[in-house]
């Protein structure tokens, strides 16, 4: 599987973007580096005269925007320039002198300018910041005692109901996944026996705790397939669309279900109801802890969250439904398809975690710690391909592993 650490930095845009959908805002998408802004030192502005001039255009200036004295027009661009990543094109070179009528002429200039005026992209808020920067403000009033000023649009959403039709959604994914679970624990007497000679370096018993390994992830991919095949939307994409998404998100969903069988009290986790395996055995299997312990790291930090199952299912079907995989042909309708999982994703939680308004995002989160995992086990088929420990015909089809 070809994956770049890249995706990590695309994801956390996905996120902002899945966030403002949830909500039925318009979504902006900011660049990586942008994410938190940096403090400003506090304290009053400085005053204005009247007659101050905009320093990347000449007009007459508004204030301090974004660290520069400035107009509206060149605050409002800069501010367009950035949520967008715009990419500009200058005519002349790079070489045009600004002013308000240049200003309009060409745009790649009008952003040069604006950085060497010294505006600053950090300085720039998500409308998702600055609706969080609000909330903040109003629960410091509320804890202070001031009453709120706030006009009705910057009140506290209501909290969103389900739909009759996300109602059944959810129950589907929720049966369907209890289907896959007994289907694949029925392949359970398939799977080569654990070894019972404790030897870690015996080289019999490492190519049966491998084969073992394999075989119960042939199983989850099997099982995963299946799960996405029942999933609302799935079908109604062209076969080219269904494997790409199938090919890059079998390991982040084998994460997700791996991280729902881990058991924090033993350090383990649980296959097929009753097979539970510790770092050690994964290692024993010939895993390398720098793809080991990150897995049981994660696994831990979702234990925390304390999902239920249909938390599961819509968050591994947002995963599935990712529109920025490689080789995916229709991106507009694998982004709608998403964007159904993620709306019901916010309402349910909404109304079972009303007291917890982080909840959402955190789970978002969980999917970008996914891409920086998948990335890792690329290292880890890669370095298994080192040690001549060749991986069953399923696996290396999906991995893209080429002998």
């Amino acid at each position: 599987m070809n994956c770049t650490c890249l995706h990590v930095v695309q994801d956390q845009r996905e996120v902002t973007r899945m966030m403002n959908a949830a909500k039925g805002k318009k979504v902006h998408v900011k660049r990586a580096g942008e994410i938190f802004p940096t403090k400003r030192k506090k304290g009053p502005a400085p005053k204005m005269l009247g007659n101050e001039v905009c320093s990347v255009c000449g007009d007459k200036a508004s204030g301090f925007h974004y660290n520069v004295l400035s107009c509206e027009g060149c605050k409002g661009f800069f501010r367009r320039s950035v949520i967008k990543s715009a990419q500009y094109v200058c005519k002349n070179g790079g070489k045009c002198e600004m002013d308000m009528y240049m200003r309009r002429k060409c745009q790649q200039c009008r952003l040069r300018k604006c950085h060497e005026a010294g505006m600053q992209e950090q300085c720039v808020l998500s409308e998702e910041q600055i609706r969080l920067k609000k909330m903040r403000k109003q629960e410091e009033e509320q804890a202070r005692g001031v009453p709120s000023q706030q006009s009705p649009s910057l009140s506290f959403p209501e909290i969103p109901s389900l739909t009759p039709d996300q109602v059944l959604m959810i129950e589907k994914l929720v049966a369907a996944q209890h289907q896959c679970n007994q289907r694949a624990y029925a392949d359970r007497l398939k799977v080569t026996p654990w070894p019972l000679i404790s030897e870690p370096q015996n080289r019999e018993a490492r190519q049966q705790r491998f084969a073992h390994f394999t075989e119960l992830t042939i199983i989850s991919v099997q099982e995963i397939v299946e799960f996405a095949k029942q999933l609302p939307g799935f079908l109604d994409l062209t076969r080219e669309d269904q494997i790409a998404l199938l090919k890059t998100s079998t390991i982040e969903v084998m994460l997700l279900e791996t991280s729902r069988r881990y058991n924090p009290e033993i350090e383990c986790v649980t296959f097929l109801k009753d097979l539970s395996y510790s770092r050690e055995d994964f290692a024993k299997a010939g895993l390398q802890f720098e793809f080991i312990n990150p897995i049981f790291e994660f696994s831990k930090g979702m234990t925390d969250l304390k999902l239920d199952d249909a938390e599961f299912a819509l968050l591994i079907a947002i995963n599935i439904f990712s529109a920025d995989r490689p080789n995916v042909q229709d991106h507009r309708l694998v982004e709608q398809l998403q964007q159904t999982y993620v709306e019901a994703l916010h309402s349910y939680i909404c109304i079972h975690r009303p007291n917890d308004q982080l909840m959402f995002p955190r789970m978002l989160m969980k999917l970008v710690s996914l891409r920086t995992l998948s990335c890792v086990h690329s290292e880890q088929v890669f370095a298994l391909r080192l040690q001549d420990k060749k991986l069953p015909p399923l696996l290396s089809e999906i991995w893209d592993v080429h002998e």
